[in-house]
């Protein structure tokens, strides 16, 4: 059984929806993040799902479970609600010149530009440990840097397909001076328009399965809750360290991705040339 549309529902489709999203909301709660790093090559692997069909999903899963996300941060006082809606208009729009600028620029190169990105982050969670005292001030150059923030974050979600977590829990941290637990639940608040508008323009291309999002979302949701509330038993350092290791884990699954592709693309080079030199 695959994930195709209109492939028939097992009772393993619904356990391996599930255990996606309990998951995928464990680590969203606990690092702030969409969980569609997870939920993306879980639904590739176990369901057979394409990978645009599995971005798609995982997108419209990310709605209920950042909600439950964002409630969770609510309760402890560790959401930025302006500054989130900033960082969401930025993104909104940013993922629009993603999308555009996705035909026009070489996929691989962008990986790459990505991971070194994240090895970066990787070693500023070792040199600086974020305050749980710290408060994140408005003015007018912060509003116009949280924009700048979003933007690149859509971008960038445009691009490569990344949750904006990845981007936006640690530039909170180090570069707003956010402590990491407001940190995280912005960056949830954050993602909820911005998943709502991508959803819907999957759903007009029919990239989405929506039985699969909602079995996902929902297990996921069930798990949300226990992710931040073991953020808030964690001290600081340690929240790093554990986000490192799972920077670590996405930066090492896209470089993977980006070698395959460039020996798919030097393969099919060779084939051409081998057929060019038999006529």
């Amino acid at each position: 059984m695959t994930g195709e549309r209109g492939a028939r529902r097992s009772a393993r489709f619904y356990l391996a929806c599930a255990g996606v999203g309990l998951a995928a909301g464990l680590l969203s709660g606990l690092f702030g993040v969409g969980g569609g790093t997870v939920i993306v090559p879980l639904l590739v692997l176990l369901l057979g799902f394409d990978q645009r069909l599995a971005a798609g999903t995982s997108l419209a899963a990310i709605v209920p479970t950042a909600s439950v996300g964002v409630i969770s941060y609510a309760l402890t006082g560790s959401v930025a609600w302006i500054p989130a809606i900033i960082l969401a208009a930025g993104a909104v729009i940013g993922a629009q010149i993603g999308s555009w600028l996705l035909a026009k620029i070489p996929q691989n190169a962008l990986r790459w530009g990505f991971v070194g990105f994240l090895i970066a982050v990787i070693v500023t969670l070792f040199i600086v440990v974020p305050s749980r005292d710290a408060v994140l001030e408005l003015s007018w150059p912060v509003g116009f840097g949280l924009a700048g923030l979003g933007l690149f974050t859509g971008i960038m979600a445009g691009l490569l397909g990344v949750g904006g977590g990845v981007i936006v829990v640690p530039a909170l941290m180090f570069l707003f001076g956010t402590s990491d637990l407001v940190a995280k639940g912005t960056s949830l608040l954050m993602m909820i328009p911005t998943a709502i508008s991508g959803t819907v323009g999957n759903a007009r291309r029919r990239n989405v399965d929506l039985l699969a999002a909602l079995v996902v979302g929902l297990a996921a949701c069930t798990t949300t809750a226990v992710g931040a509330w073991i953020a808030t038993l964690l001290n600081p350092l340690t929240a790093n360290i554990l986000f490192a290791a799972f920077l670590t884990f996405i930066a090492s699954q896209m470089a993977v991705r980006a070698v395959k592709t460039h020996r798919a693309a030097r393969a099919a080079k060779r084939a051409a040339l081998s057929s060019e030199a038999r006529r």
